[in-house]
C-alpha cells in the first residue's frame, strides 16, 4: 500500500490563503462577500467537526476495513485506475447521500447548517455541523468496501473530493468554458444549489461531476435574471453557533412530540422531506417550486 497523505490536512493552509486572497479581490471589486461574524461561525463549526470527527473516525473505519476484507467482491491493488475508479464511484456516492440530506428530515437537521450562511464563500465551504455525525453518513460508503476498495484509499478519494468542493463555494468565478460546465460541478452551479430561490431549491448535489445531475434530472442552470439569494426558506437571523447547530434537531423532536400524532405521523416529522406537516400547514420545496411555475405561467 502506498503511503497516502492526509489530503484535507494539507490543503488547511491552502484553504486560509484562498479565503484571504478573496477577500482581497472582493475588495478591489467593491463586491466583498465576507461578514466577520457569519465567518467565525462557520470557522467555528469546522474546528468542531474535526474534533468530532477525529473522535469518531475510528469506528467508522473499523466497519469499512472489517466488510472490505471478508466481503470485498474485487481486490483491486493500488493502481491509478483503481484510484479514479474509486473517485468516481465515491462521487456518485456523494450525489445520492447529498440528495437524500435534502429529501430526508433527519440529515437535513444536520445538513442544513451548511446552509445557513447568507453568504457565499470560501469559508461556506468549512460550515460542517458536528451533529453531522449523528446521522452515521460512513454507511454511505458501504458500497465501496463491499466492491472491495480499502478504506485507505476510499478515504484518500473522499478527501480529494472534499479539497474540489471548497473551491466551489464562491462568487469571484463566473460561468466557465461550456465543455467544463458540462462534466464538472462549478461555481455557478454550486451557487444554484445554495440558493433559496424556488427555481433553484434541491438542485445540483454533485461534489465534482455534474453529470450526474444530468443524468438524474436535477440539474439547474444559474440564471442571470434570477440572482440567486443565499441562506434557508426561513433565515435563522443569528450568528450563535449553538443555535445555528441544533435549531433544526430542536425543531423536529418539537413536532415528533406533539401530542395526538398517529405513529406514521411521527415518522413523517423524522424522515418525511423538509416542510411535511401532517395537517398540511407548511410547504415543501416540490410546493414551493410547484407555487413558482404557477405564477410563472399566469406570468
Amino acid at each position: 500500500m502506498p503511503d497516502l497523505p492526509d489530503i484535507v490536512q494539507l490543503a488547511i493552509p491552502v484553504y486560509l490563503a484562498a479565503m484571504l486572497a478573496e477577500i482581497a479581490i472582493g475588495r478591489l471589486r467593491g463586491t466583498a462577500t465576507y461578514e466577520l461574524r457569519d465567518t467565525l461561525t462557520s470557522l467555528l463549526m469546522a474546528v468542531l467537526f474535526l474534533a468530532v470527527s477525529l473522535g469518531l473516525a475510528f469506528f467508522g473505519i473499523g466497519v469499512l476495513r472489517a466488510i472490505q476484507q471478508r466481503w470485498g467482491l474485487v481486490d483491486w491493488g493500488w493502481s491509478v485506475p483503481a484510484f479514479a475508479l474509486c473517485f468516481v464511484l465515491d462521487d456518485l456516492r456523494k450525489y445520492w447521500l447529498h440528495r437524500v440530506q435534502h429529501r430526508c428530515r433527519w440529515f437535513w437537521a444536520a445538513h442544513v447548517t451548511h446552509h445557513s450562511s447568507q453568504h457565499y464563500n470560501f469559508s461556506t465551504a468549512l460550515r460542517n455541523p458536528p451533529t453531522l455525525l449523528l446521522t452515521q453518513i460512513f454507511v454511505f460508503r458501504i458500497p465501496l468496501a463491499l466492491l472491495g476498495f480499502p478504506w485507505e484509499m476510499i478515504a484518500f478519494v473522499a478527501g480529494l473530493n472534499s479539497v474540489y468542493q471548497f473551491f466551489t463555494h464562491t462568487e469571484l468565478v463566473g460561468r466557465l468554458p461550456a465543455p467544463i460546465e458540462l462534466v464538472l460541478t462549478t461555481p455557478s452551479h454550486h451557487r444554484v444549489h445554495h440558493a433559496t430561490n424556488p427555481r433553484y431549491l434541491d438542485a445540483n448535489y454533485a461534489p465534482v461531476f455534474i453529470v450526474w445531475d444530468r443524468l438524474f434530472g436535477t440539474f439547474v442552470e444559474e440564471s442571470p435574471e434570477d440572482p440567486v439569494r443565499y441562506g434557508l426558506v426561513k433565515n435563522l437571523g443569528t450568528f450563535d453557533p449553538v443555535r445555528v447547530t441544533v435549531h433544526e434537531w430542536v425543531a423536529m423532536i418539537r413536532d415528533v412530540l406533539q401530542p395526538a400524532l398517529t405513529p406514521a405521523q411521527r415518522l413523517g416529522y423524522l424522515f418525511g422531506p423538509p416542510g411535511w406537516s401532517h395537517d398540511g400547514s407548511r410547504e415543501t420545496t416540490e410546493m414551493l417550486r410547484e407555487r413558482f411555475r404557477n405564477a410563472a405561467r399566469r406570468g
